[in-house]
């Protein structure tokens, strides 16, 4: 079963508190579940309950609060009333290309991760020995970086989303060191799977079968190291349980370069889309698209014993699967 080892880590954050920002986006839902349906002490804070209702169909183990994470007086009063043990913090903006407000990009990316770090050292961990805060940071940081990426390499963002997310991770870095705070940003690069937005890639593959309609593409030549969610999750529980220096920055990706051609030929397969359906060249590159050789994954394997093991076919099939079906963990706990 795909979700084994992820349940098996899982488990380790039993009656654990733990704080989750981000728990109704993408990869933010599987967190969130996970630790839920393995019994942590959960806590989640958003800006709309009613999103949470929608996002956790059937209902989610899990205190949830109210809480703008633009307020930074908010947030440190959030973190000093729950006390959490842990923190996940998967909240950010501008992945959305509508999210283009650079003000709040700053505020979400930036200030927010300096804030919680902040607070969270200030908080006691009792008998706790993993990380404190496991960030999210973004491959996006490195932009037009070439070369094998690790995490040394000198970042060179070129988009709103990749500096702002630069300069929270260096901030978190940074407070961390001067305080001790274990924490680790898990620099995240292609994550598929589903819950992705409208728009992107598999969804809309799925929507042009749906449609029985052609999809316009790129020539599909540009190389992604493409992780399916549930290995992402795996990936950043995993982070969590890890002993790092303060403010550690990890690739957390697969070390497997695949093209956006083969990715969207598998998915079309799997889907049994016409591959006349599938118009490459239809559309041009973006003038921001990513460069680079493979990822590197020692850091990854350093400190977790571990890396993302499931291929794209593996990923699709089960995203496929589980877009059908209410998905849950609990009925292997």
């Amino acid at each position: 079963m795909i979700e084994t080892g992820l349940i098996t880590i899982a488990r380790k954050y039993r009656g654990v508190r733990v704080l989750v920002l981000g728990a109704t986006g993408f990869i933010g839902r599987w967190v969130a579940r996970a630790l839920a349906d393995a019994g942590a002490a959960l806590v989640i804070a958003i800006r709309d309950t009613q999103l949470c209702q929608e996002v956790f169909e059937g209902g989610i183990s899990a205190q949830i609060l109210e809480i703008d994470l633009l307020d930074q007086n908010s947030v440190k009063r959030l973190i000093e009333d729950i006390a959490p043990i842990v923190i996940f913090n998967l909240a950010g903006y501008g992945v959305d290309r509508s999210e283009r407000n650079q003000l709040i990009a700053w505020q979400m990316n930036a200030a927010l991760p300096l804030e919680i770090g902040a607070s969270l050292a200030a908080t006691p961990a009792g008998s706790w020995t993993g990380q404190r805060l496991v960030h999210v940071g973004s491959a996006l940081e490195y932009g037009k970086s070439g070369g094998e990426l690790r995490e040394d390499t000198e970042p060179m963002p070129t988009t709103l989303y990749g500096r702002s997310k630069l300069a929270g991770t260096w901030a978190l870095q940074d407070v961390s060191q001067n305080s001790g705070l274990p924490s680790v940003t898990a620099r995240l690069f292609t994550v598929y799977g589903p819950g992705e937005h409208e728009g992107r890639l598999l969804p809309s593959l799925v929507d042009a079968v749906n449609n029985r309609t052609s999809i316009g593409l790129t020539d599909g030549l540009q190389k992604r190291d493409f992780t399916y969610v549930l290995d992402v999750v795996e990936g950043l529980l995993r982070l969590g349980l890890a002993h790092t220096p303060p403010g550690e920055i990890i690739n957390l990706a697969t070390g497997q370069l695949r093209t956006v051609r083969q990715f969207a030929e598998t998915a079309a397969e799997e889907l049994q889309l016409p591959s006349t359906h599938l118009q490459f060249g239809a559309l041009p590159m973006r003038k921001d698209e990513m460069e680079h050789g493979s990822v590197s994954t020692l850091r990854l394997r350093h400190y977790t014993s571990w890396t993302p093991s499931i291929g794209i076919r593996e990923g699709i099939r089960h995203a496929l699967l589980a877009k059908s079906r209410a998905h849950k963990f609990s009925e292997s706990l």
